[in-house]
């Protein structure tokens, strides 16, 4: 008897048929032989049921696995995930492990207020005279005041106007030689009619930092300033802004690469319609965005940063960083989020939950230690890291490496067997141990990357408001003139000051932090 053949394979082919029916067309229909199909197999002997049976196990197994997928899936979120928060259901909110504070809610003892206070030279003044006396009716038109209460109102003008300003510049004969003298204008007056700085600077702020749109920009000026301005002026005023910034960008550049720890990260941002990446290198005081057609090494090596770095670069685990001959720092944040994950979705509560509060206490005492310009001494980091050691045994337990199992008649599948969430971590705490607690070892490395993906989350706004950019040019301008200005707001400097400076040709470039 043919078991492997036959009525076997015609009627699991049946079955497979109307599984892939059922699951694309009628989700009620049941995927499974009928009773008529079992019986024939059943005539055909014990080995034919048998193999039946497994046929159809295998088939349940992979299906749960799908389904286990789909939920995992359906479960994931911002706080268990690397998913954005905007994917959030609003009706679901994961617990947060911060502590609750002992402080009332609002402002704390001490703290100065901003409060509305009245000023001593108001820019107008509206007098409110009594004339009549409400007792007796009689005038009190001539009768000096003896007190007066103030009141003021703070608020914006009526009319924001676009102001006009002619230079004329004269033109005059000398009686003596009868040479012809004309005086020069400013060297910012080039043309017979064209915008000043401040004006250009505000719509660069509004465009490029407050990320309005071209066409409700024109609105806002026709509404606030009454005067309408071309979105080609709009336009050519970013691009003025963006070649004055090109030196600007080139030594920002250079200060990071000089830097001892950088933040790297990237995001998806489309152009002329298609999916391309934002790269973003930053630090406390410095911003540096470049758009890329590719998201991994070939981006990094065009950027022309990681490259020639040799300080730590903390970021959260992408492969092609570590082709680059620096040291490296991994983000935390992004581990306490998928421990929290793994506590959720797949169960494993003691070893996922200690070694969040591993971590957590880690960089808890790092920060007390380094209020008091201190650190770890060498005995807490050897205790520390026997902790890990010992969580990650424990974890490498409950997760041991995936079983490949050989089914007769059944081809061997090509790759890697896939591993479950949990053993992929774990195989990252335990491989990249040094990078995950780098931290511990030195005290000017973050515990994680948030620097980096506060610096990139703005260009995921962006895309939200405006969709995509419709050249490269207008993404290489978006990523120049706003890493300038992310630079600027990190040393405290006016956003709009920092536009008009470059716009008057003394762009802003933050001083050397001496080491």
């Amino acid at each position: 008897m043919d078991v492997g053949g036959g009525k076997i394979r015609l009627v699991l082919k049946e079955c497979n048929d109307r599984d892939s029916l059922a699951l694309s067309s009628d989700p009620g229909k049941t995927p499974y032989p009928s009773r008529e199909d079992i019986l024939a197999i059943y005539d055909e002997g014990p080995e034919a049921v048998v193999t039946l049976v497994v046929e159809l196990t295998t088939r349940i197994a992979e299906l749960d696995e799908r389904v286990g997928s789909l939920e995992t899936r359906l479960n994931k979120n911002s706080r268990n995930s690397s998913k954005p928060p905007s994917t959030d259901p609003p009706t679901t909110r994961p617990r947060s492990r911060r502590k609750k504070s002992d402080r009332p809610v609002g402002g704390q003892k001490g703290h100065t207020g901003h409060t509305l206070k009245m000023v001593d030279n108001p820019d107008h003044v509206v007098e409110h005279q009594v004339s009549i006396c409400d007792g007796c009716g009689m005038s009190l038109v001539d009768v000096q005041a003896t007190d007066c209460e103030r009141r003021q109102v703070f608020d914006l003008p009526p009319k924001i106007a676009v102001e006009v300003t002619e230079h004329q510049a004269e033109t005059k004969t000398c009686p003596t030689c009868g040479h012809l003298n004309k005086a020069t204008f400013p060297d910012k007056v080039q043309q017979p009619v064209q915008y000043g700085p401040h004006l250009k600077s505000v719509a660069i702020y509004l465009n490029q930092y407050q990320l309005i749109p071209y066409d409700r920009l024109r609105e806002l000026f026709i509404d606030l300033f009454r005067y309408e301005l071309s979105q080609a002026t709009l336009v050519n005023a970013n691009r003025a802004c963006y070649k004055i910034l090109d030196p600007v960008e080139k030594e920002i550049k250079q200060r990071l690469i000089d830097s001892p720890v950088a933040h790297f990260d990237e995001t998806g941002m489309r152009i002329e319609g298609k999916r391309k990446w934002c790269h973003v290198v930053c630090t406390e005081t410095l911003t540096h965005y470049a758009a890329h057609d590719r998201r991994g090494s070939e981006a990094n090596k065009a950027m022309g940063i990681l490259p020639a770095f040799k300080g730590i670069a903390v970021h959260d685990g992408w492969k092609p960083y570590f082709k680059f001959d620096c040291l490296h720092a991994l983000c935390n944040a992004h581990h306490l989020r998928e421990l929290i994950g793994i506590q959720v979705l797949d169960g494993q509560q003691t070893w996922a939950n200690n070694m969040i509060d591993l971590l957590l206490e880690i960089k808890n005492t790092g920060d007390e230690r380094r209020s008091r310009g201190l650190w770890l001494k060498p005995s807490e980091i050897k205790r520390f890291e026997g902790r890990y050691d010992r969580i990650i045994l424990k974890g490498m337990l409950e997760n041991p490496p995936p079983v490949t199992s050989t089914t007769q008649n059944q081809p061997k599948k090509r790759g890697r067997k896939k591993q479950t969430a949990a053993k992929n971590l774990l195989d990252r705490l335990s491989i990249y141990r040094q990078e995950v607690l780098a931290f511990m070892y030195d005290p000017e490395v973050p515990f994680d990357n948030n620097l980096a993906e506060r610096d990139i989350r703005m260009m995921k706004v962006q895309q939200k408001i405006s969709g995509t950019f419709r050249s490269w040019l207008g993404a290489d301008t978006f990523c120049r003139i706003r890493g300038y200005i992310s630079t600027a707001r990190k040393n405290s400097i006016s956003v709009i000051d920092a536009i008009r400076g470059a716009l008057e040709g003394r762009p802003y470039i933050p001083p050397l932090v001496s080491s």
